[in-house]
């Protein structure tokens, strides 16, 4: 069974200084954590130099997050550059016909099958890291939030009275004559 998001590598990586571009686009449909608005696309570019393979690229796409401030969703572009470099070990075959050069990366998840690169789950993890950490809507921090100030309100009313006014309502009043 091939899977559709591998990018067979080999060639590059049997040719040192030859050259591999992709263009990419992808739903990351698999990853319930993102909502995508429009796909993830871009240009990935693999060169291998015999010890290391060299994957760089541009990508962008427009992904849903939460305000900081009063977590209504909002719509965000997200453009960033992939600047990557993994080990290669071996002789790439094209200067021993009986060897071959193999990627060995390192990685808390794996990112190959072989020498075939998993897209979707690098542009995942760099998608990630370049998400905007605190998003605002339009009123910002300083301006008054409508949602925000709806949110806290719901929120004391649902939540009604707090565990210390409870407990304050337990201790007598002082008497004022003693």
């Amino acid at each position: 069974m091939r899977r559709q998001d591998l990018l067979d590598l080999n060639e590059a990586l049997q040719h040192p200084g030859r050259t591999i571009e992709a263009e990419i686009s992808t739903e990351l449909t698999e990853e319930a954590d993102l909502d995508l608005v429009s796909p993830l696309e871009g240009t990935l570019t693999a060169v291998s130099t015999g010890n290391l393979l060299l994957i760089h690229g541009s990508f962008r796409a427009r992904v849903v997050v939460e305000c900081a401030r009063c977590t209504a969703p909002l719509e965000k572009d997200v453009v960033f550059e992939i600047d990557e470099q993994f080990p290669v070990e071996g002789i790439p075959s094209s200067f021993n016909p009986r060897e071959h050069a193999v990627v060995k990366a390192d990685e808390p998840y794996p990112l190959f099958e072989g020498n075939q690169l998993m897209v979707e789950a690098l542009l995942r993890q760099w998608l990630i890291v370049n998400l905007p950490t605190q998003p605002l809507c339009e009123f910002g921090w300083d301006g008054p939030c409508p949602v925000a100030e709806a949110t806290a309100r719901r929120r004391a009313g649902q939540e009604g009275e707090t565990p210390f006014a409870a407990l304050k309502k337990l201790i007598p009043p002082e008497d004022p004559q003693s």
